[in-house]
């Protein structure tokens, strides 16, 4: 009998790539932040002393903010993306962005205006200035000027560094880090605070899909670095100019520690950041390392 050899239908999509899997992996891990049972976190809310209150009201005011923004801010990437798999993702990546907002919006009306009710307080907002100091708003507006600068010159710098500003570090440095840290604070393992599990539990979700976004940023880059469309220390420039502004916007917020309390330290932290970030940027510009599946970027450390 004779072999059919003739191939295959050209088809729409091509389901063998990096960014179609990372839609699919968004579609199956698919979470509703209004499912996320608050009742223990209003319980334990009420434990902690008015400081830590206060600290962590700005972390999730910091936090809430910076997801509503990156939301408003993905919309020119996804304007000049190309490939049909590429839209696809971000298309899921703007969900996920709402979903987060969404997340700590809520947590803010059912846990944090209860407690401050209970408190006699009267009910704060999480977008009031108070929050926020000088350099969070300038790393912010600096993510909404490279990435609208797409609109105006598409070229592989600046594309690079959109992906820089907007993946690799308000993504994978400032989100990344600090959800980690207020999961370690406000999980089980910390005796010396509160439990706050709807608070973990959401936050371990938001870290899964920010694997995913960081992921797609950091294969985008490596694109551009193997196809010698920029220079490498382009990236590492870029993002040491945006570090400081990181690590200033987070002075005062506390989250839930410091060097000497509950919680993982300051220091703990940025190591923690930084060796994450090495290993990004040892990925994205060395031609010997791959960028981990998807499986892996959307894996948390337990």
């Amino acid at each position: 009998m004779a072999t059919d050899e003739r191939s295959p239908p050209e088809m729409q999509l091509e389901t063998s790539i990096r960014p179609y899997n990372y839609y699919r992996n968004a579609v199956e891990k698919h979470w509703d932040p209004h499912e996320i049972d608050l009742e223990a976190d209003r319980d334990g809310a009420a434990e902690l002393p008015d400081p830590a209150f206060e600290s962590l009201k700005q972390s999730l005011a910091l936090f809430g903010a910076g997801e509503e923004s990156v939301t408003e801010d993905l919309a020119p990437l996804a304007v000049v993306l190309e490939d049909i798999e590429d839209q696809l993702f971000i298309t899921t990546q703007l969900y996920e962005e709402s979903k987060h907002t969404d997340f700590f919006d809520r947590y803010w009306r059912e846990v944090i205006h209860t407690e401050e009710k209970r408190r006699g307080q009267e009910l704060s907002s999480p977008t009031d200035e108070q929050w926020f100091n000088e350099p969070y708003d300038e790393l912010f507006e600096r993510n909404e000027r490279a990435m609208a600068r797409l609109l105006e010159e598409d070229t592989p710098e600046n594309r690079a560094k959109a992906h820089c500003h907007y993946h690799l570090t308000i993504e994978g440095i400032l989100a990344q880090t600090g959800y980690y840290g207020l999961t370690l604070a406000y999980g089980e393992n910390e005796p010396d605070l509160p439990d706050l599990p709807g608070l973990v539990e959401g936050l371990k979700l938001v870290r899964s899909d920010e694997g995913r976004h960081v992921g797609f940023g950091m294969a985008k880059l490596k694109d551009l670095v193997m196809n010698d469309e920029i220079d490498p220390d382009l990236l590492q420039e870029t993002v040491d100019e945006l570090v400081p502004l990181v690590q200033q916007s987070l002075t005062g917020d506390g989250g839930a520690s410091t060097e000497s309390g509950p919680g993982p330290s300051p220091s703990e932290l940025s190591e923690y950041a930084y060796t994450k970030h090495q290993q990004r940027m040892q990925q994205i510009t060395s031609a010997s390392e791959a960028i981990p599946d998807v499986e892996q970027l959307t894996e948390l450390e337990t």
